[in-house]
């Protein structure tokens, strides 16, 4: 039977800021190595992953629709055709997720054995998991719900539980579950590690796609009954599959877990042992536990001089960060926000963001540089009544033809060329050269050329704000 990876993209992975925002969450993120998050989880079972008599099947990937662009764009980079990138137009949790997905997977009459993967893990060992997979794949063709427990390192009161009960006569390392446990206190999670038959939920599962359908059906038939209504209503949009609106924003939000996991009857759950440096990266401790240390255990990434420092990890993106004298630290910079925190206190990083939010704060959501379909812009500087941004093109790419209520812009072109359509001309702009918009005035800017085209804009009025468009032309659809 024929392997479907699905790839769940939800989740914003607050506990992770400044680095993981609202509108660029963790799964974006390159924490670990070259590859982000994402790019790793899809090639991680990708159709490289040799299985005797199955199939590995391209992705199936759920993103929120915010970041469906730059979702699409990472999976290019990494060389991943996904089989659909399904839109959901607001987040109703795991549940509805994975049974969009189930829904894409059993048309044409097939029913794969479902791999239902977070977007934003790290696994360390990828020959491991894949040797998992396979073993958890016999147990799902016979009709079993499979997950994947991970042996407690410590007691962890930031994670669910899964109690293992009988070992089971396949000789695989299986056994039955016992019960899923909501997250312990200290006390409890001390218990559960002496006792050697709890271990952390992963939050990996596998199962047929028509074993996850009558499952959720049986306990909570009213996200199928929404699910396939907003999946009968599903429509194409270049690259993606959006859900329909309506119907998915009346779908409850449940769980894989609450829905369905911790109420399966006895039997019908397998629990396969993972061994393969997985984490879930829940906060900047977890990155310090993965990362490769110096000599007085540090895990230093950018440009980071430190000196007697101990136990500390420090992130810099875009300047010079100097320690002195710390022990047990997290310091994380970026262009436009810095954390500094202690490491027993990663869990309250998540209030500062609720207080970011509170007081309107952009850096609670966006970072400096933002990812367009197109390229990207980072906003350089900014005043009284003006605005300046570093603005990339993609080859081949063009913003919307567009128009301004409240600004006028100036654009020198410091690298490639631009087409630039201006009212009812349209003209080249080489390097070093320079034109101006007026306010009011329509316009678009492309990169014919082969290589990015990089542009200095400089933006001048009484209202700077990004909703200040009037979009008459989109290639990628945007209102």
């Amino acid at each position: 039977m024929n392997i479907q990876p699905v790839i769940l993209c939800g989740g914003s992975g607050t506990r992770l800021w400044p680095l993981s925002r609202e509108q660029y969450p963790k799964q974006l993120l390159a924490l670990t190595g070259n590859d982000t998050l994402l790019q790793a989880t899809a090639r991680r079972v990708d159709r490289s992953f040799a299985t005797t008599g199955r199939k590995i099947l391209a992705p199936i990937v759920v993103a929120n629709e915010d970041y469906r662009f730059i979702t699409a764009e990472q999976l290019r980079q990494a060389g991943v055709v996904p089989a659909a990138i399904v839109l959901e137009p607001v987040g109703r949790n795991t549940a509805p997720a994975l049974t969009l997905a189930a829904l894409v997977s059993l048309q044409g009459g097939s029913d794969p054995i479902l791999i239902a993967m977070p977007a934003d893990h790290v696994i360390v060992d990828v020959e491991a998991f894949r040797s998992a997979i396979v073993r958890g794949a016999v147990h799902a063709d016979a009709g079993k719900v499979v997950t994947f427990g991970i042996r407690p390192t410590s007691p962890e009161t930031g994670y669910g539980y899964i109690r293992a009960a009988n070992a089971l006569p396949t000789h695989d390392g299986a056994c039955e579950i016992g019960a899923f446990v909501e997250k312990p206190d200290s006390a409890t999670a001390e218990r559960y590690i002496s006792s050697g038959n709890y271990f952390w939920n992963s939050g990996i599962f596998m199962m047929r796609a028509s074993v996850w359908i009558s499952l959720l059906g049986a306990k909570r038939q009213d996200i199928v009954d929404a699910c396939r209504a907003a999946f009968a209503a599903r429509t194409p949009d270049r690259d993606f599959l959006r859900a329909g609106k309506e119907a998915f924003a009346a779908c409850p939000a449940d769980s894989i877990d609450y829905a369905v996991m911790e109420k399966l009857p006895p039997g019908r759950g397998v629990m396969i042992e993972l061994d393969a440096g997985w984490s879930d990266v829940g906060a900047w401790d977890a990155l310090w536990h993965l990362g490769s240390k110096d000599a007085d255990s540090n895990v230093l990434q950018g440009d980071v001089m430190a000196v007697a420092t101990r136990d500390t990890l420090a992130i810099s993106h875009s300047r010079l960060v100097t320690l002195v004298g710390v022990t047990g630290t997290v310091v994380v910079e970026t262009p436009d926000a810095v954390l500094v925190a202690h490491k027993s206190q990663m869990q309250q990083v998540k209030d500062l963001v609720a207080r970011l939010k509170r007081e309107g704060r952009a850096e609670a959501d966006i970072h400096r540089k933002v990812y367009r379909p197109w390229g990207y812009y980072d906003g350089i500087d900014a005043g009284n009544r003006f605005q300046v941004k570093r603005i990339v093109v993609n080859p081949g790419a063009a913003l919307s033809l567009q128009m301004h209520h409240h600004r006028a812009e100036h654009w020198v072109v410091v690298r490639g060329t631009a087409r630039v359509t201006r009212g009812d001309e349209t003209f080249l702009v080489s390097e070093n050269e320079s034109t101006f918009i007026p306010i009011g005035t329509k316009h678009r800017l492309e990169n014919p050329g082969k290589v990015p085209l990089e542009i200095i804009e400089v933006q001048s009025g009484a209202y700077l704000g990004e909703d200040d468009i009037t979009r008459f032309d989109d290639a990628y659809g945007r209102r």
